[in-house]
């Protein structure tokens, strides 16, 4: 059995996956395997695999039922020590395993292990090295769009790893998935913030976050997602997040902040309502609120477990 199983949801993505496979192949780090979770795609993905990488494990879900389940599926098919979760549309480097491995050795007590994505068309441009989360309950993309020269590689600001490329103790996945709804990712949130909920109950945990500014991967922004989809979906989460997983002490602290972004978000989206994207964000807005009594019901037993005290959560808030 490999020491790393790296679980790849794709929905008709082939046009990237081939390249993020390819990738892979040219691993320095060879004690892992791969599993393709196919997420009822309609393209070629299916012939393409069986064609061109027979080595791979493929599990194939009958119709496309979103990110967080697919991800759920790929981790329950496998049993590895660690499990890399990596989006179809990047690339990694060749030592970008092997520096995840290596860091989660060093730092047995971490949970995950969080890398840098950049830009797939502008190589030396941040996506994100690591994910930070706002006193103004927004998910931040820490060092997005800037020139990477290593001003974040000391790891400090780092609330939990980029969901795109990182690396997970499976020990500790089963151990939030149990303390939740029984899964690793809130499968309601279907896609996007999946992620920032994941770790909002690991902090909560106690759990802490390694930084490997080493481990590259390079990422073609919202290449199966963003646009109208990515609008409803991150409208609708980034409420859902507040609701199940901040404590009610930092809400109450933050709360003016949390409403004027909330407010700056609506009256934007109001100003360009004649745009796709705008209405799709007050529809996502709207949509929180028949989430609310399963949130709710979530949110008693994840604040439940949390084991650290609400100002060192409060120290790992980025400033409104």
């Amino acid at each position: 059995m490999s020491r790393v199983t790296v679980v790849i949801p794709t929905y008709n993505g082939w046009r990237y996956l081939a390249p993020c496979l390819d990738a892979l192949r040219r691993q320095v780090y060879r004690d892992f395997s791969v599993c393709i979770v196919d997420d009822g795609s309609t393209d070629d993905t299916a012939a393409q695999l069986r064609t061109g990488y027979p080595e791979i494990a493929v599990l194939r879900l009958p119709r496309n039922s979103g990110l967080a389940r697919a991800q759920n599926a790929g981790i329950a098919a496998t049993t590895s020590e660690f499990v890399a979760i990596l989006n179809n549309d990047t690339e990694a480097e060749p030592a970008w395993l092997g520096t995840l491995v290596a860091m989660a050795d060093a730092m047995p007590d971490a949970w995950a292990v969080a890398g840098k994505l950049r830009l797939f068309d502008r190589r030396e441009v941040l996506h994100a090295a690591g994910d930070g989360y706002g006193q103004d309950g927004i998910p931040r993309n820490l060092g997005v769009w800037e020139r990477d020269t290593g001003q974040w590689d000391d790891g400090l600001h780092i609330f939990g790893p980029q969901g795109g490329a990182c690396l997970f103790r499976r020990t500790a996945l089963e151990m939030l998935a149990a303390a939740d709804t029984g899964a690793v990712y809130d499968e309601s949130f279907f896609m996007y913030c999946e992620d920032v909920d994941l770790n909002w109950r690991a902090r909560l945990a106690g759990y802490r976050t390694a930084f490997a500014p080493n481990a590259v991967v390079y990422h073609h922004l919202s290449a199966t997602g963003g646009g109208v989809l990515a609008s409803r979906y991150v409208g609708r989460n980034t409420l859902a997040v507040l609701a199940k997983d901040v404590p009610s002490v930092l809400l109450r602290r933050h709360a003016g902040a949390i409403a004027r972004a909330q407010l700056s978000i609506i009256a934007e989206s109001v100003q360009h309502l004649r745009e796709p994207a705008a209405r799709a964000r007050l529809r996502g807005i709207g949509a929180a609120v028949p989430m609310l009594p399963a949130l709710l019901r979530s949110r008693r037993r994840v604040q439940a477990t949390r084991r650290v005290r609400v100002g060192e959560l409060d120290a790992a808030l980025c400033p409104a």
